[in-house]
């Protein structure tokens, strides 16, 4: 499913394990330009990747960009279903390129490595989403030919029910 594809200066194809920490450096710059904040990747982000990514059941499968030995881009995704279609369909979680690789094709390339992968799932769509500020992505998945969608993007920690703010309901 995961399959290299060789371009001029470069490569995209599936991650290693050898990759785990340089992805992990990948993963702090997207979120640092993201404003994300420091919290926002762990520490020992390559170890919790790791079970996830290559275990016999991965939860995710990721690409990357490799140019000569160095990552400079990547791609995570997840196979999803969707309730109102009844239809599984492909979340991409992350695509990242580094400054100094933008504008190069890599992030077509990788999209479209994604999009690839999703049709092999048998999945019908991609969907993913980025901060509204982030203009030059904007334009980008507009180029692609992708449809905006407006949502709200909610987040909610679990805990024991009587941690919870607000009010409980027994």
């Amino acid at each position: 499913m995961l399959t290299t594809t060789a371009r001029p200066g470069g490569t995209i194809r599936p991650a290693t394990a050898a990759d785990l920490p340089a992805l992990a450096r990948l993963c702090a710059d997207h979120a640092a330009y993201e404003r994300a904040g420091a919290e926002a990747v762990p520490a020992d982000l390559a170890a919790r990747l790791e079970p996830a990514l290559f275990s016999a059941h991965p939860k995710a499968w990721c690409l990357v960009v490799d140019h000569d030995g160095e990552l400079t881009g990547y791609a995570c995704y997840s196979r999803e279903f969707s309730t109102w279609q009844a239809t599984d369909y492909v979340h991409l979680d992350c695509l990242f390129v580094t400054e100094a690789h933008r504008g190069g094709g890599w992030g077509r390339a990788l999209l479209d490595a994604v999009t690839d992968a999703a049709a092999a799932l048998g999945a019908a769509e991609v969907q993913w989403q980025t901060p509204d500020w982030n203009t030059d992505a904007i334009r980008f998945y507009h180029r692609t030919g992708a449809q905006a969608r407006p949502r709200v993007r909610f987040s909610l920690a679990t805990r024991p029910r009587d941690q919870r703010p607000g009010p409980h309901r027994t």
